[in-house]
């Protein structure tokens, strides 16, 4: 116990649950996502349908559906065609970032800049962009259109800030938690948020689902940052060292950094330096992520996020939706190290 084993393994198990409680629209969100992306352009239509058959959970789409049931939303299509909003944003983010961050796979596929280009890439992430804020206006409500495109700044932001910090192994674990939670935890906010706007619910169940999704992100990505420095694990389709050879700083590095000698703290400041890291040195991080304990010190920092996002959903009365929302967070109270 008390690996990031357990935290994946109990979000896959609650994921299935929110998958089938949300199946039938989930459904309708992918038919939604196939016509908006639908172009007459022959590099667009064949890009697009690319990253349609890459997969993918479709998490945030399922946070949108399962907010809006949990607050009772029934009527009209509204959660369907945000849902799908919701999903075209990441999907572009997706995009850039691969850019950014000369990225080769994803989902075990190459990614779209690896065969068309940096150039196309971009351009048809913005081509995604501009599809989602055509429904944004289409829904017509104030609320949603503001949210999800300050959404989309926040994101952008978040892309900067950890642009600016890339390589910078002594970063505070503050800076950290800002960029986490600009470039993940705002969309996974925005995505819960806007089902309690489509229900019409007051401020306080707004800002308790904002709450939860906020906190939700934070733990995802931070399981995500960690399981990439895991080196007993060796499945969930990632590569394990990838965000390592990217030059990444993510939370395992910072903790790491925090326990180091002065020399040590030396030689890692070397490698995040290079243009290029090999797999000799990353084996030197890994060890040194093993002896100090790191996975866990990661692992209870996440625990601190799902106990908050948890407590957030108090304000709900019992139900099903509920229950399952809570399961996204409280499989991490159940473990012990």
């Amino acid at each position: 116990m008390g690996t990031v084993v357990q935290l994946k393994n109990r979000i896959n198990n609650s994921y299935s649950e929110l998958k089938s409680s949300v199946e039938d629209k989930l459904i309708l969100v992918e038919e939604k996502i196939k016509t908006k992306l639908s172009s007459k352009v022959d590099l667009v239509d064949e890009m697009t349908k690319y990253h349609l058959g890459t997969g993918g959970k479709r998490l945030r789409a399922m946070l949108t559906l399962g907010s809006a049931k949990l607050c009772n939303y029934q009527k009209g299509s509204r959660d369907i065609n945000l849902a799908a909003c919701v999903e075209l944003i990441h999907a572009a983010t997706l995009m850039h970032d691969d850019v950014i961050d000369n990225g080769d796979v994803r989902r075990g596929k190459k990614t779209l800049n690896k065969i068309w280009g940096n150039q196309s890439s971009i351009l048809v992430g913005d081509y995604l962009l501009s599809r989602c804020f055509e429904m944004m206006v289409e829904d017509g409500n104030l609320e949603v259109l503001k949210l999800l495109s300050s959404t989309s700044a926040e994101i952008s932001q978040g892309e900067v800030l950890q642009l600016q910090h890339k390589g910078e192994v002594d970063m505070l674990e503050e800076t950290y938690l800002k960029i986490i939670s600009a470039k993940t935890a705002s969309l996974f906010a925005a995505a819960t948020k806007v089902g309690s706007i489509l229900a019409n619910k007051d401020k306080k169940i707004k800002d308790a689902l904002e709450f939860y999704g906020k906190n939700l992100g934070l733990t995802f990505q931070i399981a995500d940052d960690t399981l990439d420095y895991n080196s007993d694990l060796k499945f969930f389709g990632k590569v394990i060292g990838n965000d390592f050879y990217e030059g990444k700083i993510t939370l395992p590095i910072i903790l790491l950094y925090q326990k180091l000698n002065k020399m040590e703290k030396e030689d890692i400041k070397n490698i995040f330096n290079k243009k290029e890291r090999s797999q000799e040195e990353l084996n030197f991080i890994l060890n040194l992520i093993k002896k100090n304990n790191i996975i866990n010190d990661c692992y209870s920092k996440a625990e601190y996020f799902i106990n908050l996002a948890s407590n957030a959903l108090s304000i709900f009365e019992e139900s099903k939706e509920k229950d399952i929302l809570k399961k996204l967070t409280s499989f991490s109270l159940e473990r012990s190290f």
